[in-house]
């Protein structure tokens, strides 16, 4: 008799075992605060969990880091770039890309930057 009992009790554990997991919530974003200093804002770019690889092309003086799910990039120029020392950070909204950002260097050069920027979202909507 105590055989089905013990059966019984399995029951709700084989149970758990098959059920879904929760899905894990999009890695959370790290608005610009551009009080920050360029430097500190920079390290806590570079130090976010869940970033892509960095994408540096040839001769560019600047780096992006994008989140895994690709909703998310952010500008990291470096020295020569218009307006540098910037950060920019393009995010995904409602099928629209909005860019943002801090211009500590160049209010000229930062304008460059951005022009750069949006013409890089034209271009890949083609």
């Amino acid at each position: 008799m105590r055989e089905p009992l013990a059966l019984f009790l399995l029951i709700p554990f084989s149970l758990c075992a098959c059920a879904p997991k929760a899905e894990a919530p999009p890695p959370a974003m790290l608005a610009l605060d551009c009080a920050q200093p360029f430097e500190a804002l920079a390290a806590k770019i570079t130090a976010l969990p869940h970033l892509a690889p960095p994408s540096h092309a040839p001769g560019e003086p600047y780096t992006f880091y994008s989140t895994e799910d690709g909703h998310t990039s952010y500008l990291i120029t470096e020295k020569g770039a218009p307006g540098h020392p910037a950060i920019m950070m393009q995010t995904a909204q409602g099928g629209d890309v909005v860019t943002t950002g801090c211009p500590y260097g160049s209010p000229k050069g930062y304008k460059q930057l951005l022009a750069y920027l949006d013409s890089l979202k034209t271009w890949a909507r083609r």
